[in-house]
């Protein structure tokens, strides 16, 4: 397999490249190193840029408007939108659009009506409810939240937490136990508005994130229609497993970017430092920190576009969308990290972005499915290949 990007993808990778150095780190110097949005003013800007350069709404299907771009590509630009103070969790400030839900684009043509247009228009925001205070790596099992047939309707009563955005949304997507006694095969989803009796926001849960934080969710008697039911009854967990493995290719392209760009900056420290009369770059405890850095940069980024090619060309991709995320995070977390050790005090300064990757970066060894997790899912496929 060649990994090497082709002429046009180069072309797409050096013009986000570009686009982050000259537009995003400038802009930066002057947020506040916890920041997590751009002025109005530079967020309209840029936004109208991203148009210009047909590259905004990057994960829009082409036929509902977004560009042209397959998954091998738009894990490439992930791995440059990252690169920046606020790249991990607000890449590029989000100039380049959001996609809304995934599981829309699968609704009947009166949900994506009421909900996908008026998305893809700016004018509703959404979000994505599956984790409950029981547990989130096991949904399936873990989901407690029951929903009830009450006529034509469905009544659901239950909690959800590490909500992102449910405070500001104007509907959601969650997800509710519809059969007690089946385990994945008796979940149902479901599209819940805002303003709908029974409906709350509960509290806000700060967390290692800079400027951000989720929020904990209540629904009680909370009555909705058979209409927002999305996607088939006790078939709803199918439309939460497709999302997260499709998800973990460019979270992983987040993690790498940010590893890549400390790598960067730890090589550039260590070659101008100097220490009793040399650079740091010649005691060899350095450059053997730089050496693992690189090993395991280039071992992750093989394997996120491994699956990015396989999700892309049809073929299962479990698998290695779970290895993908399983290194990218950790081969991130201990590239930043060295990095700090690299930059001594400097490295634990706000001058930097290096403090704040690393507060982040360990949340994404826990997100999108946590490591063991992903131990789990490639032993099984692994072990499950063998016994057949």
């Amino acid at each position: 397999m060649d990994f090497q990007p082709s002429d046009e993808q180069q072309l797409v990778v050096d013009l986000v490249r570009r686009f982050v150095e000259e537009e995003i780190l400038p802009l930066e110097a002057d947020l506040d190193p916890d920041a997590s949005e751009l002025p109005a003013e530079h967020f309209d800007r840029l936004r109208e840029k991203t148009r210009e350069m047909g590259l905004f709404g990057l994960d829009i299907p082409e036929q509902y408007g977004g560009p042209e771009i397959d998954l091998v590509t738009r894990t490439l630009i992930a791995i440059e939108m990252s690169q920046h103070r606020a790249g991990l969790y607000a890449p590029c400030y989000g100039v380049f659009g959001g996609a809304g839900l995934a599981q829309l684009y699968e609704a009947n043509e009166d949900q994506k009506e009421r909900y996908l247009y008026p998305t893809l228009r700016g004018e509703k925001r959404g979000f994505f409810a599956l984790t409950e205070p029981s547990g989130g790596s096991d949904p399936a099992r873990a989901i407690r939240t029951s929903a009830v047939k009450d006529g034509e309707d469905w009544i659901l009563n239950g909690e959800k937490t590490f909500i992102s955005g449910a405070d500001k949304a104007d509907f959601g997507i969650t997800f509710a136990r519809t059969d007690p006694t089946k385990g994945r095969g008796g979940i149902t989803c479901f599209i819940v508005d805002t303003d709908m009796p029974g409906f709350r926001v509960r509290r806000v849960v700060h967390t290692l994130r800079s400027a951000h934080y989720a929020t904990e969710l209540e629904f009680e008697n909370l009555r909705v229609p058979g209409a927002n039911v999305l996607g088939k009854v006790n078939q709803g967990f199918a439309i939460a497993n497709d999302r997260l493995s499709r998800n973990r290719i460019p979270y992983a392209a987040g993690c790498l970017g940010v590893a890549i760009r400390a790598q960067e900056m730890a090589v550039e420290y260590a070659c101008t430092r100097e220490t009793f009369g040399e650079p740091l770059a010649h005691r060899q405890a350095i450059q053997w920190m730089l050496v693992d850095n690189e090993l395991e940069i280039r071992q992750a980024r093989w394997l996120t576009l491994a699956a990015a090619a396989k999700a892309e060309s049809g073929q299962p991709f479990r698998t290695d969308a779970a290895m993908a995320k399983l290194v990218a995070s950790e081969v991130g977390s201990k590239v930043v990290d060295r990095a700090i050790q690299i930059h001594g005090g400097y490295g634990v300064t706000k001058d930097l972005p290096l403090e704040r990757w690393y507060r982040e970066m360990r949340i994404r060894r826990i997100g999108e499915g946590a490591s063991e997790i992903q131990r789990l899912i490639i032993a099984r496929d692994l072990l499950g290949r063998s016994l057949h």
